[in-house]
């Protein structure tokens, strides 16, 4: 096992966490990711850019995020409950984070269109956001199955100026929004740049989006020092592709706070019943990355369901198999059904109502109470719940 240390100082040149990322691409693209890579390397350099893009961060989208102490959930609980609140970021997500900073990179590039994938439609608002804001040229591509449970998602998207293209081939869901828009890149790529919204797909974008999201980890690290003057015990966020979970956990790896991944248990029937290629996975190729992958026995990817659009997804970036394979982060699931009971445990205790996805986070906590019994827990609340109300009042009887 190689130190945390050595573990902060990944990918390699070649774009890969240990033995996982890489470029696996049609060579028309190769070009494409060639000059991103440069690009970001000069950007990263550019002062004017930093300031730019900080000043965004805090006065157009709202940062810092508060760290909240759940008073009355962690009574109830026995468990010190603290919520990074990434709910209260302006479009109501994490996602802003990385489409601020990629929309930075794209004017940085020259280009003036850019095309996106969207499961939940957080990160697709967050784009067409972007776009309005930057005066950009936007498409996102979106699973039409994800496009009927997410529908007021649709519809901001819309109304901010974006092309929403229905993806009505394979699962209709964010795996099958993936490859239209990756062949939408492959035609127009000396005008697009592909504003990939996780930290999966060919290197750098692992890198690229880890590190617009890693502000959520290191002002956690921070407030929390402050709030108490030490470190906490646990870190949880769940993990579909992996961009709030990486983001969150760069900042605590090289300390003694131990990162827990949630991913969708779905219904738990095997196959096609869950989201969790960690723990259920083996190393393939999807969207141009070695990862853990969700394949049946012939290597096909296999169908995935999860109640959260936004975790609908067979794979995960390549940097989490790192983290997984060198035990620095721990991965576990959360079924369909603890997740839901803990969207309806937070809302009613604190009057907060988090995104499906962010649930499962606290669904495992909370079905794991015993573990976590007397110790401190930042849990990300990567996402507020209002597009997921028509799925919980189809689940939930009030």
């Amino acid at each position: 096992m190689q130190s945390k240390s050595a573990v902060m100082t990944y990918p390699d040149k070649n774009g890969y966490f240990g033995n996982y990322g890489g470029r696996f691409v049609p060579e028309t693209l190769i070009n494409a990711l060639q000059e991103l890579e440069e690009a970001y390397t000069h950007f990263l350099k550019d002062e004017s850019v930093h300031k730019e893009l900080n000043n965004l961060l805090q006065h157009y989208a709202g940062r810092p995020t508060p760290l909240y102490f759940a008073q009355r959930l962690s009574e109830k609980t026995g468990i010190h409950l603290y919520l990074k609140r990434e709910d209260l970021l302006h479009t109501g997500a994490h996602k802003l984070n990385n489409t601020l900073g990629q929309a930075l990179l794209t004017r940085f590039m020259g280009k003036k269109r850019i095309i996106a994938e969207t499961g939940a439609g957080q990160h697709g608002v967050a784009t067409a956001t972007v776009a309005a804001l930057f005066g950009l040229e936007c498409t996102i591509y979106m699973g039409a199955v994800d496009i009927e449970r997410q529908m007021p998602n649709v519809k901001r998207m819309k109304l901010l100026g974006a092309q929403v293209v229905p993806v009505t081939s394979g699962s209709q869901t964010l795996k099958d929004a993936i490859n239209e828009a990756l062949r939408d890149w492959v035609r127009n790529v000396q005008s697009t740049h592909y504003l990939l919204g996780s930290v999966s797909g060919p290197h750098p974008f692992p890198m690229i989006v880890r590190d617009f999201q890693k502000v959520i980890g290191n002002e956690a690290l921070q407030q929390f020092k402050t709030i108490s003057g030490s470190l906490p015990q646990y870190c949880v966020a769940c993990v579909g592709g992996g961009s709030n979970a990486a983001g969150f956990f760069h900042a605590f790896i090289d300390t003694e706070a131990r990162c827990i991944g949630v991913e969708a248990g779905g219904k738990g029937l095997f196959p096609g019943g869950h989201c969790a290629s960690l723990t259920s996975g083996r190393p393939g190729i999807l969207h141009g990355a070695l990862s853990y992958l969700l394949q049946d026995d012939d290597g096909q990817v296999m169908h995935v369901h999860s109640i959260s659009a936004g975790l609908d997804y067979p794979s995960v970036g390549p940097e989490h198999s790192f983290w997984k394979d060198n035990k620095t982060v721990e991965y576990a699931t959360c079924s369909d059904t603890q997740a839901l009971d803990a969207c309806i445990t937070l809302t009613r205790t604190e009057g907060i109502i988090p995104a499906l996805e962010s649930s499962h986070a606290l669904g495992y906590v909370l079905h794991n109470i015993k573990r976590f019994a007397d110790t401190s827990v930042i849990i990300n609340l990567s996402g507020r719940g209002d597009k997921d109300l028509d799925t919980i009042l189809k689940e939930v009887a009030l």
